[in-house]
């Protein structure tokens, strides 16, 4: 049997919208040609992919089985289209990058376009989320290279570190914490402890944080420019990277403290799929990267 690859991404297309109208408007078709399709696809496999008995599409085992090969069916066609480039160097091409939250936000933009200006060929974008999500997006082959805050758990991935990153107790402006910059743990017994969602790296150390200095009053906040909002109106304290903050406690718009013991600096990797076959642009963006010596500012990168 001959397996038809329009099909096959179309069924994958339909999986990752969650639905057949979502999916036929992604891809430019009529419901009823997405649901044609992959209703032949199902008939030539001699098998049922998609559960449509319910509110939602759920896929059957099969189709999880299916799902799992078409993913790595269309990450080798990546790949081929990576290998060809190598012969054509770097005067066209496309570089996604992935980072982590604070990463992506604050440390991928500058870094990115100091790649830009070398190979200005190169098209160039950025998928940021959470660490978990980052790791999922190098599995899956959705992203080559990501720079991430504190070292991947996923096996299938390989990592190197490029730097450091320091963590700092953010307070409003004028808090009583603020007037010495400093305080020992106890101060904070009372304060509200703003920590991230799961799944955050900077989560991670903020728990550690927290239970090194015996705090237990904390909230949750989605995302660092929620948590510095919410800081700055008098919700509680965090602790965040001392990047994401920069502009803030210049300004005056935060204020920081140090605490003892302080938490100890996380590192900065970047990492790719250790048997992925990486495109010449990816190849050239890992080494800039390990030629970074510190965070940049503006446009420098070293």
């Amino acid at each position: 049997m001959q397996l038809n690859l329009h099909r096959l991404w179309i069924f994958m297309t339909v999986v990752e919208c969650g639905g057949f109208s979502a999916a036929a408007q992604k891809l430019y078709l009529s419901q009823p040609s997405v649901s044609h399709q992959v209703r032949q696809l199902e008939q030539a496999l001699r098998a049922t992919l998609i559960d449509r008995s319910g509110a939602r599409i759920r896929l059957t085992p099969e189709g999880e089985v299916m799902l799992e090969y078409a993913k790595r069916v269309f990450l080798l066609a990546d790949e081929a289209v990576a290998a060809i480039r190598q012969v054509s160097g770097l005067q066209t091409g496309k570089l996604v990058a992935g980072g982590t939250t604070t990463v992506g936000t604050y440390l991928l933009p500058p870094l990115l376009a100091a790649f830009r200006d070398r190979h200005p060929g190169i098209e160039i974008g950025i998928q940021v989320g959470n660490g978990q999500q980052v790791e999922r997006g190098l599995v899956d082959g959705e992203i080559g290279v990501a720079v991430l805050a504190g070292q991947p758990s996923a096996p299938q991935l390989v990592s190197e570190p490029i730097l450091e990153d320091r963590l700092v107790v953010i307070t409003e402006p004028g808090h009583v914490l603020s007037r010495s910059g400093t305080a020992e743990p106890a101060a904070l017994a009372e304060e509200l402890f703003l920590i991230r969602e799961p799944g955050s790296s900077t989560r991670e150390l903020q728990e550690q944080a927290m239970e090194t200095w015996g705090l237990d009053k904390r909230t949750e906040i989605w995302g660092p420019e929620t948590i510095k909002q919410a800081v700055a109106a008098g919700l509680g304290v965090s602790l965040v990277s001392e990047h994401c903050v920069e502009q803030e406690l210049a300004d005056g718009r935060l204020a920081a403290v140090e605490v003892t013991p302080a938490p100890r600096p996380r590192p900065i990797v970047l990492a790719h799929r250790r048997d992925r076959l990486l495109g010449p642009a990816e190849q050239a963006f890992i080494t800039m990267l390990r030629t970074v010596r510190t965070w940049p500012r503006l446009r420098s990168v070293s």
